[in-house]
Formats: structure tokens, C-alpha cells, sequence
């Protein structure tokens, strides 16, 4: 039950089917990040720059009387209203309305380089505005690929350059002057390299890690909206089972008569038949029609030994020994549960991991108190490493590149036997025939590292609090793996 990082002892945590070649074909359809921004909200953010540098200008020139080259950054600022012009005109059309990383690189690229040379008629690193030259790397961290984002980083790198070695002097007030040392003008471009380093890599990180957290919150809302699907068709059943009842009693009604009419023969026996049938129709309509609310205990409510068995029961048959058991506070009577589709899920998932990883067998147990129910999956495989403990729970912690081979290994082995049979080789008769081989089955190939954290994020939404740690191992034996989930007594429990 353990999502390592090596492969004898990882547990797979993946959730989607692998392809023909052992690899997630899911994994590479999804939403990737940093497609870029929106031509729209690029057109903003120029907006605001021009606005920004228009507004210094304006100020620096008509209260402090600085000596600035005012056609220059005028005609720098004009540039930049052409592009953001021409950028306006193109959102009039639909295939410019989506992000796009290419037009967003080539945009950051454009305002990195009017913002240099602005900076550069402007005194170059000692005019204190060059730190604005990290922005526009901040932003394609945030948004870009990190080929483009390397690129605008590095075109940073060679601005500074430039501006420490060719730029205008500094405007000051009328009459003075300031000239800043080599040394200092140095310093200022480290700190700005330095800056545009550390910044945009945190950028790049906290937009991972919410890419990570995106698409994994979207494949738990699958999860959820297939269980919710699953639990409407009882609904959907029990509608079609009203309207076919009139149907159902018009044909039992003429059956009848047919066998009133010709009591001996074979329209009798037909008649007959009929009549078996449409009874075991309405049997069946019946059990349809109850809904959970009318008292159908499978589908509202279940005993908790019950649901554990629910739980296991798709897992046994293979080479492991599985044992469930519930025990309470001074011998009472177990409770009964609600059957809520996050526990089943989450639980199902939790077993078929250490179904996985466990050595001979798996536990599950739960454990009733006065408060709480504890329900706890522990296997006898090689537990959780050190250094994916703090980490279990976040989405696509993973790299289990043999998942699910024991399951794989079973039916083939199972299928060999069957085709063999007992005591003979898969060879045929006189005939020398061999029998069909069975097809491949491939074990998964690796995970996308969500099953555990899907199974959480389920279980803690029905206010469960989920805990990992070591199983109950002896000493020279693997420690196994534990994960415990333990309820209030009301959240799971259904009033007497």
C-alpha cells in the first residue's frame, strides 16, 4: 500500500487504465499548464504599464524639473500603444480570444525590451524603475512553458547587461548631479539578476504545484459525479418500474383469458408461460421501485461488518489471505452505517493498494468506541518509507512502475490451469493441438499518483480524519503498511 520511489517496495497510487503500452493514455490528454494568457489580459497589463510610465514621466518632468530626454521616452512609450493597439484590433477576432504561449512570450518579450530601453534613456541600473524588469519573467513563470520562460529570463540577463554597460546618465534636478560608483551599479544588476532568479522560480513553483492540485481536484469531481451517477439509477429504476406496471398487468389480464379461453393445447401452454413470466416481471419491478428512503437497508444503510465485506469482496480470489473484523466497547452489538458512495470508493481503493503490496494478507478491521468509528487497512508488505511519509496525501506522489502484478499474475496463472487442466500439459491429443495461449496481461506500467489522495479527499469529505503510518510487523518480518480512518460516531453512524 506504499507509493515509493523504488520499485520493489512502491505502491502504485494511479487511477486511470494504461494504454496498449503499459503507459497512462489518460495522463497524456489532460489540460496541461502554462498555455499562456489571454490576448486580453495582456492588452491590460500594457495598459497599465504605459499608464505607469507615462504617469513617472509626467511627474518627473513637470514637479521635479528633471532633465529627461522627452522625445525619446515618448517615442518608446508611443511604440508601445502601437502594439497595444494593433493586440486591441486582433481581439475582434475568435481565435485570438484563447491563451495562447507563443503570442504570450512574444508580448513579455516586446515589453522586456521597450521597458530596457526606456530604462536605458533613463540612467540604465541606477534608475531605481529597473526592478520592474522582473515582472514580466514573474509573469511567464506563471503562465508559460519552461523553454519560454528560460528565453524571457535570459533576455533579462542580457538587458541588465546592456544597461550596465550602455545607457543615458542619470536625470537629476537642475544644477546637480549624481554619479553612483561601478562597484554600486554592479550591485544593483546582481540584486536584479538575483531577484528575477529566485522570483520567477517561485512562481514556476506555486503555479505546479496548483496545476497539480487543479487537475486533481477535477478527477475527484469525476469521481464523485460517476458514484452520484451510479446512485441515481435506483431513481431511474424505480420511475421505469412504475410506468411498466400497467403495461405488465394488461398482458397478465390477457394471458388469462387465453387460458380461460383454451384450457388444453399449446395457445394453453403459451398462456402458461406468459403468466410465469409476467409474475417474475413484477418480482423484479418490484425490488426496482423501492427506493432507499422506503426502508431498501442495501442502498441506504448497511451493518458495518457488512460494508467492510463490501468493501474486500472484489479483491479476494487471489493469493493473499484477507480478514474483517469489527470490534466494539464492551461487547455491544456493531451499528449500522450509512452507505455512502465516498466511503466505499475511498475504502475500495485503500484495500486494492494493500492488495497490492501485502506479502500473504490484509486486514481490515474497524474499531467502535463510545465517539468514534476506526475503520483500518493494514497489510504485511514492506510499509511506508521515510521519505514519502510527509508527503502521502498530495496528488501524484508516485513512481510504481509494477503496479497491480499480482493481479495480472494471478489470472494468468488461473487461465493457464483452466486451459491445461489438472494433471495435464496444455497440449492436446493425438492431434498435438496446442492449446490457445492466454493474452498478455500486462501490469500497469506507473500511476499518476492519485488513488491515495482521491481516497482521502473522499473520506475526510464525509468527515473522516485519515492517519498513515506502520503496520504491525515482527521483528526480522516487513512492517506493512497501516492507514486508519477514523469517524465520529455520528457522521457514519444511522440512528437506532
Amino acid at each position: 500500500m506504499n507509493p515509493t520511489q523504488d520499485p520493489p517496495s512502491s505502491q502504485p497510487l494511479g487511477l486511470l487504465p494504461p494504454d496498449g503500452q503499459g503507459r497512462f493514455a489518460g495522463f497524456r490528454n489532460l489540460p496541461r499548464r502554462s498555455r499562456g494568457l489571454s490576448l486580453r489580459t495582456l492588452v491590460i497589463l500594457r495598459w497599465m504599464a504605459i499608464a505607469g510610465q507615462s504617469a513617472t514621466i509626467f511627474v518627473a518632468t513637470a514637479y521635479f524639473h528633471f532633465d529627461l530626454p522627452l522625445w525619446g521616452c515618448l517615442a518608446v512609450i508611443a511604440a508601445s500603444i502601437a502594439v497595444n493597439l494593433n493586440a486591441t484590433a486582433r481581439l475582434q477576432r475568435s481565435d485570438v480570444a484563447m491563451p495562447d504561449g507563443a503570442l504570450t512570450a512574444a508580448h513579455l518579450g516586446f515589453d522586456i525590451l521597450q521597458l530596457s530601453l526606456l530604462l536605458a534613456l533613463t540612467g540604465g541600473l541606477q534608475n531605481p524603475f529597473c526592478l520592474l524588469l522582473v515582472a514580466p519573467v514573474t509573469v511567464a513563470a506563471a503562465s508559460l512553458p519552461g523553454r519560454q520562460a528560460a528565453m524571457m529570463g535570459l533576455l533579462v540577463l542580457l538587458a541588465t547587461v546592456g544597461l550596465f554597460f550602455f545607457s543615458m546618465p542619470l536625470p537629476w534636478q537642475a544644477g546637480t548631479e549624481l554619479d553612483l560608483p561601478v562597484l554600486y551599479r554592479f550591485g544593483i544588476g546582481l540584486a536584479l539578476i538575483t531577484g528575477v532568479v529566485f522570483t520567477s522560480a517561485y512562481a514556476w513553483r506555486v503555479a505546479a504545484d496548483a496545476e497539480k492540485l487543479e487537475l486533481a481536484l477535477a478527477t475527484t469531481q469525476d469521481v464523485l459525479q460517476r458514484e452520484q451517477r451510479l446512485a441515481a439509477l435506483g431513481g431511474l429504476a424505480a420511475a421505469a418500474a412504475h410506468e411498466l406496471g400497467t403495461p405488465l398487468a394488461t398482458i397478465q389480464v390477457v394471458a388469462k383469458e387465453m387460458l380461460r379461453a383454451a384450457p388444453d393445447g399449446p395457445a394453453a401452454e403459451d398462456a402458461g408461460l406468459i403468466l410465469q413470466q409476467a409474475e417474475r416481471c413484477r418480482d423484479i419491478l418490484k425490488r426496482l421501485s423501492q427506493q432507499p428512503e422506503e426502508g431498501d437497508e442495501a442502498f441506504a444503510n448497511v451493518g458495518l461488518k457488512a460494508l467492510l465485506e463490501e468493501v474486500v469482496e472484489p479483491h479476494r480470489g487471489f493469493d493473499l489471505a484477507f480478514t474483517v473484523a469489527v470490534r466494539t466497547a464492551s461487547g455491544e452489538p456493531a451499528p449500522r452505517v450509512r452507505r455512502l458512495p465516498e466511503v466505499i470508493h475511498g475504502l475500495s481503493t485503500l484495500v486494492e493498494n494493500a492488495a497490492d503490496f501485502a506479502n500473504s494478507k490484509v486486514r481490515v478491521q474497524a474499531l467502535v468506541d463510545a465517539g468514534f468509528i476506526e475503520i483500518e487497512v493494514v497489510d504485511d508488505g514492506p510499509g511506508f518509507p521515510a521519505d514519502i511519509l510527509p508527503r502521502l496525501g498530495e496528488p501524484y506522489v508516485t513512481s510504481r512502475p509494477q503496479g497491480k502484478a499480482r493481479r495480472a499474475l494471478a489470472a494468468q496463472i488461473a487461465h493457464s490451469v483452466s486451459s491445461a487442466g489438472p494433471g495435464r500439459k496444455a497440449k492436446g491429443g493425438k492431434g498435438g493441438k496446442v492449446a490457445p495461449q492466454p493474452e498478455a496481461i500486462a501490469p500497469s506500467q506507473g500511476g499518476m499518483g492519485l488513488g491515495f489522495f482521491i481516497a482521502r479527499t473522499l473520506l475526510e469529505r464525509t468527515g473522516g480524519k485519515v492517519t498513515v503510518g506502520l503496520g504491525d510487523g515482527g521483528k526480522g518480518l516487513p512492517k506493512g503498511a497501516r492507514v486508519a480512518i477514523r469517524w465520529p460516531r455520528p457522521a457514519l453512524e444511522v440512528p437506532a
